[in-house]
């Protein structure tokens, strides 16, 4: 079972699930996600959370709606979703990682050697 952070709304986590599977290319372009039912009960969460996250990624033009058949990965959309989550890493994530990376007097360059050791 899949367990929930509390700090997050569910269907951003939810949402963030299906970026990743689309991201990892677990799914790709023109293949169907399940149903909001099928996921509600696999998840155990209410069909209202699962909408809410499939509607913020159709708003996001990464999934469509096909009437009477579901939901589907458009097409680039893994593309389009290597922008947007950079772009939300470096203006989110990175800069407290470098905050944090100073208080602990760790340069750049150091991680950098540390990577080609590895």
């Amino acid at each position: 079972m899949f367990e929930w952070n509390k700090n997050q709304p569910i269907f951003l986590q939810i949402r963030q699930k299906i970026i990743e599977m689309i991201l990892n290319k677990n799914v790709s372009s023109g293949e169907a996600l399940p149903s909001v039912r099928q996921l509600s009960t696999e998840l155990s969460v209410n069909p209202l959370t699962v909408t809410k996250a499939y509607q913020s990624l159709v708003d996001l033009q990464i999934i469509e709606k096909k009437r009477g058949l579901g939901m589907f990965v458009m097409e680039n959309s893994h593309e389009q979703l290597l922008t947007i989550e950079r772009d939300k890493f470096l203006k989110e994530e990175w800069p407290h990682i470098l905050k944090r990376l100073a208080s602990l007097g760790i340069k750049l360059k150091d991680l950098a050697k540390k990577e080609q050791v590895a």
